[in-house]
């Protein structure tokens, strides 16, 4: 029984932290490029959420194929709505001040974060909205432990794309471009590297990887409200510091050890403890390995 319920609770916390990786990871490619810490990133995961909700609405009952195509609509809704605002949030409210002070940049980021929850607040609901099942009620034994579909979705899903992106900045153009800017992007610029591009070009991933999670959120917790993107985004930036800042591995790294962390702790301890698990790891890897558990920059990934 003891061993079944400790697989229970690291299937659980492997799920929890596949979602804040994907979070994590964005603001390590943000922060990586710009040396700006992004703190829109849990809200472009609501805008999904949101985008998604309203898309398999709209679309259930009017096309066929089952929950596989409204979950290709969820998934294609939720990542272009965060492209959009992620790219939109860039153009209009940090590219202006690119060269400014940091903490300007930083203001501007946290600008973007209300204004967002805001928007969803009087424009859509200000009470939690049911998420759409877009998966069947399966389940599978697993070493003693139950993953569920949905469970199965988001753990595979997150992995695929955290290997994705890995190959992504190993070896294609633009992830050389994004390493390059984000070692020196005045050498990158000397060299003919577009760096007002490569910046979008990150945007643009780190908000597709933000849409996914949102999804994701959606369908483990069943609802969808205007500031659910605000806690996992703390725990994002979290586990983007555990690891490393700028440090992708790092990042994912970070992102799984604090969910399984948290989970440990909420069933052995106790779940009032759950939230407050990402805070006391916050800050104890502040005090004890500010570089974080890799330490490396983007550059270097």
């Amino acid at each position: 029984m003891i061993v079944s319920e400790l697989a229970q609770q690291l299937v659980n916390g492997l799920t929890l932290g596949c979602m804040y990786a994907l979070i994590a990871l964005g603001y390590t490619l943000i922060f990586g490029v710009m040396r700006l810490i992004f703190f829109a990133q849990g809200e472009l995961c609501m805008v999904g959420a949101i985008a998604a909700l309203g898309a398999v609405k709209l679309a259930n009952g009017r096309v066929a194929g089952g929950a596989p195509v409204l979950l290709l609509i969820a998934l294609t809704s939720a990542v272009t709505v965060s492209v959009i605002t992620g790219v939109l949030a860039e153009r209009l409210a940090i590219r202006p001040i690119r060269k400014a002070a940091r903490t300007k940049q930083l203001i501007a980021s946290l600008g973007v974060s209300m204004i967002l929850q805001n928007l969803v607040l009087l424009r859509v609901s200000a009470e939690s909205i049911p998420f759409p099942n877009l998966f069947p009620d399966t389940q599978w034994a697993l070493g003693g432990s139950a993953v569920s579909s949905v469970q199965l979705f988001i753990i595979l899903g997150s992995l695929s794309l955290m290997f994705a992106l890995q190959w992504l900045l190993r070896t294609s153009r633009i992830g050389l471009h994004i390493r390059a800017v984000a070692e020196s992007s005045e050498t990158a610029e000397l060299d003919g590297i577009n760096v007002g591009r490569t910046i979008t070009a990150t945007f643009v991933i780190g908000s597709m990887l933000a849409g996914v999670a949102g999804v994701m959120m959606g369908s483990y917790d069943g609802v969808a409200k205007y500031n659910m993107g605000f806690l996992p985004g703390i725990k994002g930036f979290t586990a983007s510091i555990l690891g490393g800042f700028g440090q992708p591995v790092g990042a994912m790294i970070g992102g799984l050890a604090l969910g399984l962390a948290e989970t440990v702790a909420a069933g052995y301890i106790s779940s009032t403890y759950k939230d407050f698990i990402a805070f006391a790891v916050l800050v104890l890897v502040i005090l004890v390995r500010p570089s974080g558990l890799i330490g490396k920059g983007l550059a270097t990934a």
